[in-house]
C-alpha cells in the first residue's frame, strides 16, 4: 500500500508516523518539502506521489489565533480536507482525517453522538466542521475520526504546560466547567491503524478514552501522577477569558468505534499514566 501521510511533525503525526509503517510504504512530507497552504503544490504532490491511503493529521490548530488568522485556519481545516477528498474519489483512494469536538455545541451534559446536531461556537470549530461536510459530500471513501483535548509526550500541550508551571508554582487556577475526555496522540495512531487495517466501514466516528473530567481534575491527576504538591484550585470559564470561546460539553459517545471494531477503549486516567511516563522517560 502506498500511504501519504501529512502533518508528520504534529502531535498526531508523529505517532502514526511510526505505527503506519508496517502498513505499506509511508511517504511523510514536511513543510520544505510540501506546502499544504498551496493548492496547486498539493495537487502536483498528489499527482507525483498517486497514494492508495491519505491519512492527513494537518490542520490548523491555533484555537484563538484562528479568530485572526481565517484564511489560513479555513485552508487547512476547510480546503485541504476537501481537496484530498476530491482525490480520494476521482482515484480509489481512501482518506483518513482527524476532527474535533468543537464542532458541538458544547450544551448540556449528555454526551454528543454522530449524529447530534453540530453548531460551533468558534472560527477554528467552523472551519473542522466545513472540511467534514466537504469530506462526506465529495464520495470518497473515508473514515473521520472525531477526538478531542489531544496531548503527548511531545511537544506544546496542556499536560506539559503543567509540568513546566508546576516546577515553579505551589497552586494554579484551573478552568473546572469544561468537561470531556483528554486523549493522548499515542492511542489515535493506534486506534487509526487498527481501522486501516481491519478496513472498518467508511464513515464518522469518535474517537477518545472513556470516561470524563474537566482541565482542573486533569491538572489535578497530572500533578498526582508526577508527585507534585502544586494545588489546582476550580474557576469557571468566564474566570479566563479567551478570543475563542470554547464548549463547556466536549464528552463524547465511543460506542460506535468500540462496536465496528469490537475493542474496548481505555479510561484516560490510565492513557495519561502511559504519557506521562514516557515523557519522564525520555
Amino acid at each position: 500500500m502506498n500511504i501519504l501521510l501529512l502533518g508528520k511533525t504534529g502531535q498526531v503525526g508523529f505517532e502514526l508516523h511510526r505505527t503506519l509503517s508496517p502498513l505499506g510504504t509511508t511517504t511523510a512530507p514536511g513543510r520544505a518539502e510540501l506546502d499544504l497552504m498551496d493548492e496547486q503544490a498539493v495537487n502536483q504532490y498528489l499527482t507525483d506521489t498517486r497514494p492508495d491511503l491519505i491519512v492527513n493529521a494537518a490542520a490548523w490548530t491555533a484555537v484563538d489565533a484562528a479568530e485572526q488568522q481565517l484564511a489560513e485556519a479555513e485552508r487547512l481545516n476547510t480546503g485541504l480536507p476537501k481537496q484530498l477528498a476530491e482525490y480520494a474519489a476521482a482515484n480509489n483512494a481512501r482518506l483518513v482525517h482527524y476532527s474535533s469536538d468543537y464542532v458541538y455545541p458544547g450544551t448540556g451534559e449528555t454526551p454528543w453522538q454522530e449524529t447530534s446536531p453540530t453548531s460551533p461556537l468558534s472560527h477554528y470549530g467552523k472551519t473542522k466542521l466545513q472540511g467534514d461536510q466537504a469530506i462526506e459530500l465529495s464520495g470518497a471513501d473515508y473514515l473521520i475520526f472525531r477526538t478531542s483535548w489531544v496531548y503527548s509526550a511531545r511537544s506544546d500541550n496542556f499536560m506539559k504546560t503543567m509540568l513546566r508551571l508546576a516546577q515553579s508554582k505551589t497552586e494554579l487556577n484551573i478552568v473546572a466547567d469544561q468537561i470531556g475526555a483528554p486523549t493522548p496522540a499515542r492511542l489515535i495512531a493506534q486506534v487509526t491503524t487498527l481501522a486501516i487495517h481491519s478496513r472498518m466501514a467508511k464513515g464518522l466516528y469518535h474517537l477518545a478514552p472513556k470516561g470524563e473530567t474537566s482541565w482542573q481534575g486533569f491538572a489535578r491527576e497530572i500533578f498526582r501522577l508526577a508527585g507534585q504538591n502544586t494545588a489546582a484550585n476550580p474557576i469557571p470559564t468566564s474566570d479566563y477569558p479567551t478570543p475563542a470561546t470554547r464548549p463547556l460539553n466536549s464528552r463524547m459517545d465511543v460506542s460506535k468505534l468500540e462496536q465496528s471494531l469490537g475493542i474496548r477503549l481505555p479510561d484516560w486516567q490510565s492513557q495519561l499514566g502511559q504519557t506521562l511516563s514516557e515523557y519522564l522517560e525520555q
